[in-house]
């Protein structure tokens, strides 16, 4: 049985992301938590509440699908934990985590740097790379009506949150523009090791995709 709060966390998120798009549904969110909760086990550190509870709160308002509002799903966050009977120091922890934990385009982030943030963080980031991470990117190309590839399109260095939340670049261009870079911002020792497997995996995947695009 899981602590009280989870449970009531767990449906929370999962009516929240109910409808959701396939690569930021309750089935991502489920996968961020459970790796959370492996890194935090091999690292040895973090508190166990905290970092699941931002973990399974971390996309219940993603920006990409509230028109780029980066407060809005740390807000809904600590609202609902101040009602679950949280404490306010750690109900404002996890919504600076959540408020931080997403990934800007390369940007200078203002960001908290608690063990718990850094855990969260690589959980997420991980769930973007490898087997799964290409098919999530896809899958939310998909959604958008995006191009597989197209090279006549230049690959860009975004400078503005709003401005990388809003690109229609096509899908391949957001290997080279956010999920290759991932193996290099990874925060922990655990999360470290897990990126360059994945980050193989994704080098594997696209030089067969160009072999396969060039012969024509």
């Amino acid at each position: 049985m899981y602590d009280p709060v989870i449970e009531k966390t767990i449906a929370f998120v999962r009516e929240q992301l109910a409808g959701a798009e396939g690569g930021h549904d309750w089935s991502h969110t489920r996968r961020v938590w459970k790796m959370a909760m492996l890194i935090r086990e091999r690292e040895g550190q973090g508190d166990r509440l905290t970092i699941e509870l931002a973990a399974l709160l971390h996309d219940v308002s993603d920006p990409k699908f509230n028109d780029g509002d980066e407060e809005k799903g740390a807000e809904m966050a600590f609202d609902f934990l101040i009602r679950c009977g949280l404490d306010r120091e750690r109900a404002g922890h996890i919504r600076s985590i959540i408020r931080h934990v997403s990934y800007r385009g390369g940007m200078p982030q203002d960001q908290i740097r608690s063990i718990e943030f850094r855990i969260v963080q690589d959980a997420d980031r991980l769930d973007a790379m490898g087997a799964v991470g290409i098919a999530r990117a896809f899958n939310y190309g998909g959604f958008k009506n995006r191009p597989i590839h197209d090279p006549g399109v230049p690959l860009r260095e975004y400078t503005d949150p709003s401005e990388y939340h809003a690109s229609a670049a096509p899908t391949i261009n957001h290997f080279h523009e956010k999920l290759l870079k991932l193996k290099d911002l990874m925060n922990t020792s655990t999360g470290k090791k897990i990126a360059r497997k994945r980050h193989r995996f994704m080098l594997r995947f696209l030089r067969q995709f160009s072999k396969e695009v060039d012969r024509f």
